[in-house]
C-alpha cells in the first residue's frame, strides 16, 4: 500500500480548535505532519489522540527524558513495523539526544545501540510490554528499579508504549506515510531563515 487510504481533510473544514493548533505546529515545523491530517477526519478523536499524546509525550515529571520518551516510541514503533512513526519519531529522538545515529540504531536493534545500560533496561522493559505483556512479572519492574526507575516511570514507559501500539496500528491501516521533512531532521543542520 503506497497510498493513503483516507484522504486528509481540507484544513479550511476543520473546526477551529484543530485548525488553530495544526497551523501552531506547522509554524513551529514548517510544516504539516502528516498524523495531525490523518486524524483530523474525526475531530472527537483527533482531541482526544493528542489530549493523551501530550500527557505522556509533554509530562514533565518523572524520570523519563523527553529524548528517552521518543526513544520508547522509535523502538517499540520499529517492532511494530510503523513505518511513519520509526521515521517521525525518530527524528524527534535525533533532535532531543543531538545523536544523529541513535534512531536508526534503536529501531533496528536497541540492544547494540549506542545506549545507557540505564535507557536498554527501559526498552527492555518497553518491549515486554509491546509484545508480551502477559508475560510481565515483579522481576522486570526490579530490573528497571535496578537502573533508577520507580514504578510511575514504569508506568510511563508502558502508557507511551501502549498509545503508540494504537498510533502505530492506525498509522500502518491508514497507509500514512512519513512527511519528506522527517527524513533530514536531525541529519542535517536546519537551514536558516
Amino acid at each position: 500500500m503506497t497510498a493513503v487510504r483516507y484522504p486528509f481533510p481540507d484544513i479550511n473544514t476543520l473546526p477551529e480548535d484543530l485548525r488553530s493548533r495544526i497551523l501552531e505546529v506547522q509554524d513551529k515545523a514548517g510544516f504539516i505532519p502528516n498524523v495531525f491530517l490523518a486524524f483530523a477526519r474525526r475531530p472527537a478523536e483527533w482531541r482526544a489522540f493528542f489530549a493523551y499524546h501530550d500527557a505522556l509525550m509533554l509530562k514533565e515529571d518523572g524520570n523519563l527524558t523527553k529524548g528517552e520518551r521518543e526513544m520508547i516510541v522509535t523502538t517499540t514503533s520499529a517492532a511494530n513495523q510503523c513505518l511513519y512513526c520509526v521515521v517521525a519519531h525518530g527524528a524527534i529522538l535525533r533532535i532531543y539526544e543531538k545523536k544523529p545515529l541513535l534512531a536508526d540504531q534503536v529501531a533496528v536493534n536497541y540492544r547494540k545501540a549506542d545506549i545507557t545500560a540505564r535507557q536498554r533496561a527501559m526498552l527492555d522493559f518497553a518491549m515486554k510490554v509491546s509484545q508480551d505483556s502477559h508475560a510481565l512479572q515483579d522481576a522486570d519492574f526490579a530490573a528497571l528499579h535496578a537502573h533508577g526507575f520507580d514504578d510511575e516511570d514504569a508506568w510511563d514507559i508502558a502508557a507511551i508504549t501502549a498509545f503508540f501500539g494504537l498510533s502505530n496500528r492506525m498509522a500502518s491501516f491508514a497507509g500514512m506515510q512519513p512527511n519528506p521533512e522527517f527524513y533530514l531532521m536531525g541529519r542535517v543542520p536546519k537551514a536558516k531563515a
